[in-house]
């Protein structure tokens, strides 16, 4: 089947996930929080929108104020809310961000969020027939049964539509066994055409430690893409045709927040805008230095002319 081109003004990337609302420690000696907004799929979705890409987001939320800011931030930043469901039921979802020496750490409230009420049913067929990129994640997969076998539709009804998969592991062993999530995660970076996954995933995961022997796992195991985020280190990406490295950049990072994210989105973006793989990832790379250089996920977010200023600055 020849791949889908996007319907002419309709989304060319497609995300599906859970938003949070997001309260972050900005003095870790003060009991403040910043109210910002988070949730991968959802910081994703920004990032790529961010820079310039078409974008649709298929979720569901509270009928409720939070709800309601979430809305009105996908306007603002140009994502299609067009199939975003409110469920009267249901809560959005939150979280809180501590910082202290071993990185930053998340606290959820989450169970039972309108998100994880998903189901195969709610899909909207068309935004996943006319876009060439879906993306999805494992913290999707692991908010509640309904929602895993809502991404295994959408990614199911993407590709008979001859769309591509992007695929973060996004590792959360606080909603779900080891076990269990290897096995979900194995069985969905086969059927997905690019696997994202972080250095510290891929090492729980895997059970190595080495990149290289990772990498090789995830290659036994079905991916067929694979690029490898090494945080500052930069980033490793793997196909049938080799490997290469991208030195990370030096930047005054404050919040890794959403970093990963940001990486997927902007990668995605410019793969749209039709840029090769080798300058989509330097393209990538860069935005998700930027976006630890200010607190939140979604805040630091970069725009593009700040990527390629950055990037004019500093090179790739």
């Amino acid at each position: 089947m020849a791949a889908s081109d996007g319907t002419a003004g309709g989304p060319e990337i497609v995300t599906l996930g859970e938003p949070l609302i997001e309260f972050n420690q900005t003095d870790p000696a003060a009991p403040g929080y910043l109210q910002g907004f988070g949730g991968d799929t959802s910081n994703a979705a920004i990032a790529a929108a961010r820079q310039g890409a078409r974008v649709a987001y298929l979720t569901r939320v509270g009928a409720d104020v939070f709800g309601d800011l979430f809305e009105q931030l996908w306007r603002r930043e140009g994502v299609d809310t067009s199939w975003v469901v409110r469920d009267p039921a249901a809560h959005t979802g939150v979280y809180f961000v501590t910082h202290g020496p071993a990185g930053h750490a998340f606290s959820y409230l989450r169970a039972g969020s309108a998100a994880s009420r998903m189901t195969p049913q709610d899909l909207p067929l068309e935004p996943l027939r006319g876009c060439r990129w879906l993306h999805v994640s494992g913290i999707s997969q692991a908010i509640g049964a309904s929602a895993c076998d809502t991404v295994f539709a959408a990614i199911r009804c993407a590709k008979q539509a001859g769309a591509k998969v992007s695929y973060d592991s996004n590792l959360r062993l606080k909603l779900w066994p080891l076990d269990r999530a290897r096995a979900v995660i194995v069985a969905t970076m086969a059927l997905c055409d690019l696997f994202l996954p972080s250095i510290e995933d891929a090492r729980e995961l895997s059970g190595f430690a080495d990149p290289d022997a990772i990498l090789d796992w995830c290659f036994a195991a079905g991916a067929r893409e694979v690029v490898l985020k090494l945080g500052p280190e930069g980033a490793i990406h793997a196909d049938a045709s080799g490997r290469r490295r991208i030195a990370g950049h030096r930047v005054g990072a404050v919040d890794a927040t959403g970093a990963g994210d940001c990486f997927a989105g902007a990668l995605l973006a410019r793969r749209v805008a039709g840029d090769a793989m080798d300058v989509a990832l330097a393209y990538a790379n860069a935005a998700a230095a930027l976006t630890t250089t200010g607190y939140g996920a979604v805040a630091p977010i970069p725009t593009r002319a700040q990527v390629l200023a950055f990037l004019s600055a500093t090179g790739p």
